[in-house]
């Protein structure tokens, strides 16, 4: 019987340890969220009171010394006495943020704090909380105070009042989705008072006895429940102020939570395992246990690799068909270092066939001419890439010499093109209309002799190289088309995250109590107007002059008129008045046609400003036109953005 009631202390301690474990994971994992979301400030908040409660009751449980017992057991009432005030300021901030807020409830939350701190201050200097240590063996705990009846009642009352105010967030909630997740956080949130309660404190008992085999039943189970219901309460907390998709969150947290305190739970189960087996196992106990923590760290790691992408579609975390679909896609990019690698074989395969030392392949670029790969040697390295125009190369009329001036090396002998000392053929996309690069083999003779099955071999080994630098070109406008519809999406996601709790005011932007910005009075509220973007686009599509920007409705903007002391003009102060707006778009640093922050105002100023044509803009950028207007979008959204935030602090001066 003693032995069972050992096996039943054990299994409390270890579910204790794994609470322990899994609330610090908890409170790491949203330590960087503290800052931005006071949601996430009440809940890591009363994550640490409790799982101070749980370390100090586990600690206590295992001590040898009964002195610092209760050392131990006063710490823990530091969880104790703010559990309530954590309650209640995560209840505030539910109810805060679908859109209940009150100044009253605030003060409370300053209020229910200060208590919490006044009733600790009250376990440390007197008696009248908690008094002297029973030395319960598994289950010390401190007697009952002259005033813990009054500490119960306000631990109670805050947790009554702080279900109350999450029934209430619950009432607000608009969507499907967000109810259901209240609903379940409303029945989780007794969590916290069911674990850090005294109840042994309560009962009073002075006994030093060893707990009953009923007590851990009710004890374990009771642990049970209440980490069940801290996963709960977690798994739907962590979506709120997430400005990710709920995808992303769910798949965030499971891989973390699997690496971390998963992990460190399995460790832990195998310590004690092993350690109070390891005389059995024939092995010392130091031995034993080195050999069992480094297998379980390799199993458990391995496991999770092995069978991340099952436990993600079990777990419907990742099941979207979409997702699988951009998951192939990420494996089997073409980077371009697997270009590289696959040009290398192609041309490695190339010199083998026609017994050349040399062989190589130069892409054609906005930049101008880029050596892609190269096998064996390769001479006047600069003199092919620079001197001469290679998509020339492709177009010599006359063979035999008769070639360019500019260049007499240069002549045609049957398809390939003869240029110094190589041979070369031009690399064309499927529709043999777009020159890709070329294809350049040593010579090996004044002119091309290859027999027939090596001209077999050399058109299969070109088309692949063709093959290869038309896939990065689609793989590169893939991209493009993705990086110009990043901004939208981002967007997208952020109205969808603000209109889960307020849909009404977020996704029109518009006060409903304001009549001026329903656009009744548009010359006071011009920027509300829902044509206003499309004016912006109007006047810098003739930001050099034209109708377009001479009649513009912006001209009553309040900070056009005041840029026109300065400018002279109204033109030219509108004009004025976009530059600063299309300048503000402008990121830090040195400007880059290439990299993604820069590509907006690129757009912008290269095509307004500097009034060029899509095509060539296009063509600079390395996008499509379909791809730059989709960009060309967004960055007029931004423009006018700023131009309406110029004309509201214009007008609040």
């Amino acid at each position: 019987m003693e032995s069972f009631v050992e096996i039943l202390a054990l299994t409390n301690d270890v579910l204790q340890a794994v609470i322990v474990i899994f609330g610090t994971a908890v409170v790491l994992y949203n330590i960087g969220r503290i800052g931005r979301s006071s949601i996430m400030r009440a809940f890591c908040a009363l994550i640490t009171f409790v799982v101070l409660v749980y370390l100090s009751e586990l600690l206590v449980s295992r001590i040898v010394n009964t002195d610092s017992a209760e050392t131990w057991l006063r710490l823990g009432w530091i969880g104790i006495t703010l559990v309530p005030a954590a309650q209640y300021h995560l209840s505030d901030a539910l109810l805060t943020t679908t859109g209940g807020v009150s100044i009253q409830r605030k003060v409370f939350v300053r209020l229910g704090y200060g208590i919490g701190i006044i009733f600790l201050i009250m376990v440390y200097t007197t008696d009248w909380i908690v008094s002297d240590l029973v030395p319960n063996v598994h289950a010390p705990h401190l007697q009952a105070g002259l005033f813990f009846s009054i500490f119960t009642l306000y631990f109670w009352l805050g947790t009554a009042v702080s279900i109350y105010h999450v029934w209430s967030a619950r009432q607000h909630t608009i969507t499907t989705t967000t109810r259901q997740r209240m609903t379940i956080t409303l029945f989780a949130f007794l969590a916290a008072p069911l674990a850090v309660y005294p109840y042994l404190t309560l009962v009073g008992s002075t006994s030093t006895a060893p707990p009953s085999i009923f007590f851990w039943l009710i004890v374990i189970t009771g642990n049970i429940i209440v980490g069940t219901m801290f996963a709960l309460l977690t798994s739907h907390l962590i979506y709120f102020a997430a400005e990710s998709p709920d995808r992303v969150v769910r798949v965030r947290l499971f891989k973390f939570m699997a690496r971390v305190p998963l992990a460190g739970t399995i460790v832990l189960v195998v310590y004690i395992i092993v350690n109070r087996n390891s005389p059995i196992l024939g092995l010392p106990a130091d031995t034993a246990l080195g050999f069992a923590m480094v297998v379980t760290v390799m199993l458990v790691e391995w496991a999770i690799h092995a069978y991340k992408r099952p436990l993600e579609r079990f777990f419907q975390l990742n099941d979207d068909p979409d997702i699988r679909r951009i998951q192939r896609l990420s494996e089997r990019l073409l980077t371009t270092r697997d270009l590289q690698q696959f040009l290398e074989s192609v041309l490695a395969a190339t010199c083998e066939a026609l017994r050349t030392p040399t062989a190589f392949v130069a892409a054609l670029t906005e930049d101008g001419p880029k050596l892609e790969a190269i096998i064996g040697p390769l001479i006047e390295p600069s003199e092919i890439l620079q001197s001469a125009d290679l998509r020339q190369l492709a177009h010599k009329p006359e063979p035999n010499g008769n070639g360019d001036d500019s260049d007499p090396q240069l002549r045609t002998v049957g398809d390939f093109i003869v240029w110094q000392n190589y041979w070369i053929q031009p690399l064309y996309n499927q529709k043999r209309d777009l020159m890709l690069g070329i294809f350049g083999v040593r010579a090996r003779a004044d002119e091309p002799d290859l027999t027939e099955k090596e001209t077999v071999i050399l058109i299969r080994l070109v088309h692949q190289a063709e093959m290869a630098l038309e896939d990065r070109i689609l793989q590169q406008e893939v991209f493009a088309a993705v990086e110009g519809l990043l901004p939208e999406i981002t967007a997208l996601q952020e109205k969808r995250s603000a209109a889960t709790f307020d849909a009404l005011p977020t996704l029109t932007a518009v006060p409903l109590d304001d009549p001026d910005a329903l656009g009744l009075n548009e010359e006071d509220m011009l920027v509300d107007n829902p044509e206003f973007n499309s004016m912006i686009k109007d006047a810098l599509t003739h930001y050099w002059g034209g109708p377009k920007l001479t009649k513009s409705p912006l001209m009553r903007l309040q900070v056009v008129e005041k840029a026109i002391e300065q400018h002279g003009t109204p033109q030219n102060a509108l004009r004025a008045i976009l530059t600063d707006a299309i300048e503000l778009q402008k990121p830090e640093g040195e400007r880059n046609l290439s990299t993604t922050e820069w590509i907006l105002y690129n757009i912008l100023e290269m095509k307004f400003v500097q009034g060029k044509r899509v095509r060539d803009v296009a063509r600079r950028l390395a996008m499509s036109e379909s791809d730059l207007y989709r960009k060309q979008r967004v960055a007029l959204e931004n423009v006018a953005r700023t131009v309406a935030e110029m004309e509201k602090s214009a007008l609040d001066e």
